[in-house]
């Protein structure tokens, strides 16, 4: 199918919701846009022209400048707590739908643009957003895909020369955001905190309709929801804790009603081993480091099911929100088997990580790379361990771990080549480290060259798989990394 303005995109099923839930608005024009980034494999995927030169006005659509045949975009009201502290209204500040996509598989996507301009909800804000974060955003939601993970996907980004001001002067941008629904914890929260329990019952049922039809039979169809959300919600945590990935700004507004992965702003990879780590320089009290991101989760589930308290029954809500915790450990377990190699996961293997986990936590051992090169382990001898053996400082500590893993392989019958295969398959070799970005981002900063996007796209649409022209990519970082810091400010 052509890339044309007369068929992309259709009205989205969220504009025919009452209007409360929106403010329609256009664009603010973004002057002189450059495109910086095109995803073709999305594209093909949504049946558009995978070439961008096919569409001589892609960067203006791209900007907001030109709109689709009809469309009529709007930003959404919605609120939310942040850092555990309710905000009242938030809403789409800089984001506003356009429409949305049917693709050749049936499936619908919404359409957002990030960086559009001021909307009724910006607050303070001046509605754009920064050629660094969106350059962030672009490439982390194209890593999560290649992960596996479940994720809003990017399909476009443009800049300009429009002058933002964060913590320095720096340059506009807009990302094109794509994803079955934008809808968040927040927009129930915002409905229920109003006091406006029929828009709260609209949105619930929309909800329900369109992306939980199995709930709507159920005898507690707004608990089985919660329920719903709750299982989707701890598989992403689990799958990011078992990638070493740290959102950073985990408030109920950035929670996704599907348990996709959303808003990326601060955020980062593990590289040495701490459980404590902290992405956001303006997470003070580390609220949102990598080894509470479980924990913050049903936080956030506690938030969602007090909004639907006006629907449901008190209980019923509270029992969907006792099987979270179960729900992730099992979800965990399962990762962890698989990063181990292990076909059956035992209770005891809790006390094998445990262990490991103390000594990467001692070693800062790097997360990504530790657990790639364990697919190597030899289960004979450890005499051909030796580059897992320099990854930590007590040598004594692995050696003594490296027994009691031989003898979980040995009950297994494991066999290394078949091992090695699986573990391979899920133990990534490239994941986007916040240095890598951070290259990126200075060459198209400071020289307006954007190849290294393109080649970071490249690889990490292939992560699980070796790549000798990206051998550069599964390094340890420089130095130089340990620098970059990362806030909210984007």
């Amino acid at each position: 199918m052509a890339f044309t303005l007369a068929n992309f995109p259709q009205t989205p099923r969220f504009g025919a919701l009452p209007p409360e839930f929106y403010t329609r608005l256009n664009p603010t024009p973004l002057p002189d846009p450059v495109l910086v980034a095109w995803n073709s494999e999305l594209a093909e995927k949504l049946g558009l022209h995978t070439d961008p030169q096919a569409h001589p006005d892609l960067a203006h659509l791209l900007a907001g400048n030109q709109l689709p045949e009809g469309a009529s975009p709007l930003a959404s009201v919605y609120s939310g707590h942040q850092f555990g502290t309710y905000v009242p209204q938030l809403g789409d500040g800089r984001a506003l739908l356009i429409g949305e996509h049917r693709a050749p598989d049936g499936e619908i996507y919404e359409l957002q643009l990030k960086g559009a301009g001021l909307t009724p909800y910006s607050r303070m804000g001046d509605g754009r957003a920064v050629l660094r974060s969106s350059i962030r955003e672009y490439l982390c939601s194209e890593a999560m895909q290649g992960l596996g993970i479940p994720t809003t996907r990017a399909l476009g980004l443009v800049s300009s020369p429009q002058p933002v001001w964060r913590e320095e002067l720096e340059t506009a941008a807009v990302v094109l955001r794509v994803a079955p629904t934008f809808v968040r914890f927040g927009h129930f929260e915002y409905f229920h905190r109003t006091g406006d329990h029929a828009s709260l019952r609209i949105l619930t049922d929309w909800v329900i309709t369109h992306f939980y039809p199995q709930c709507r039979d159920e005898p507690q169809p707004y608990a089985a929801l919660l329920l719903a959300v709750a299982e989707r919600t701890a598989q992403l945590i689990a799958r990011w804790q078992s990638v070493g990935f740290c959102h950073g700004v985990l408030n109920s507004d950035n929670m996704s009603i599907l348990g996709l992965t959303l808003d990326y702003g601060p955020f980062g990879f593990l590289d040495g081993f701490d459980a404590g780590h902290i992405c956001n320089h303006s997470d003070h009290t580390g609220r949102y480091a990598w080894h509470h991101q479980p924990e913050i989760g049903l936080w956030n589930l506690h938030c969602l099911a007090q909004a639907l308290l006006p629907l449901a029954d008190k209980e019923a809500l509270t029992a969907a929100l006792q099987q979270y915790q179960s729900m992730f450990e099992s979800a965990f377990a399962n990762q962890l088997r698989q990063k181990l190699g292990l076909v059956h996961w035992q209770e005891d293997d809790w006390n094998l990580v445990s262990r490991l986990l103390e000594m990467m936590q001692q070693s800062t051992a790097d997360w990504t790379l530790f657990w790639r090169a364990l697919a190597n382990f030899d289960a004979e001898s450890d005499l051909h361990n030796a580059k897992l053996r320099n990854f930590f400082i007590d040598r004594p500590a692995f050696d003594a771990w490296s027994a009691q893993y031989r003898a979980r392989l040995d009950q297994e019958h494991s066999i290394a080549s078949t091992r090695a295969e699986r573990m391979n398959r899920v133990n990534p070799l490239y994941v986007l480290r916040n240095h890598l970005a951070e290259s990126a981002i200075r060459e198209a900063v400071k020289s307006g060259n954007f190849t290294e996007i393109e080649r970071l796209q490249r690889c990490l649409a292939h992560p699980f798989e070796e790549q000798n022209e990206f051998a550069n990519y599964a390094a340890a970082p420089p130095d130089w990394a340990q620098e970059i810091s990362v806030s909210c400010s984007s």
